[in-house]
């Protein structure tokens, strides 16, 4: 049996921006965000990273998607690359992050937010 090409698509590339985003955060959410909830200064740097993602990937005018957020990563990770930035080999020091760890931890800590259970509506007046 053949899958027109049209359904595989969708399913293949929301897995791919879910592994993406699953392995940022594996090797930058989980620790970064962690020293986030004990280090105030490291938050308030990590939400001004999110809202210029945010704003960046227009999320004021649509949802902010998976497909977005590992695009935007893989980007800024490739531009980086190009320029010689190698990952850390070994934990991060998250008390001086710099400018570009600190932008994967705001990607991977609004691609949380995607998971996030959502309130209930409220029932009308």
């Amino acid at each position: 049996m053949r899958v027109p090409f049209n359904q595989l698509t969708p399913r293949t590339a929301v897995g791919s921006a879910r592994s993406t985003l699953a392995t940022l955060s594996a090797t930058v959410g989980a620790a970064g965000l962690a020293a986030a909830a004990v280090r105030p200064g490291l938050l308030a740097l990590v939400d001004q990273h999110a809202a210029a993602i945010r704003e960046s990937l227009g999320g004021d005018r649509r949802p902010l998607t998976a497909a977005a957020l590992a695009g935007y990563a893989e980007g800024v990770r490739a531009a980086a690359q190009e320029h010689d930035w190698q990952p850390p080999a070994g934990p991060v020091d998250w008390s001086e992050p710099d400018w570009l760890l600190t932008r994967l931890l705001a990607v991977s800590a609004l691609a949380g937010a995607l998971d996030a259970p959502k309130p209930a509506p409220l029932p009308p007046l």
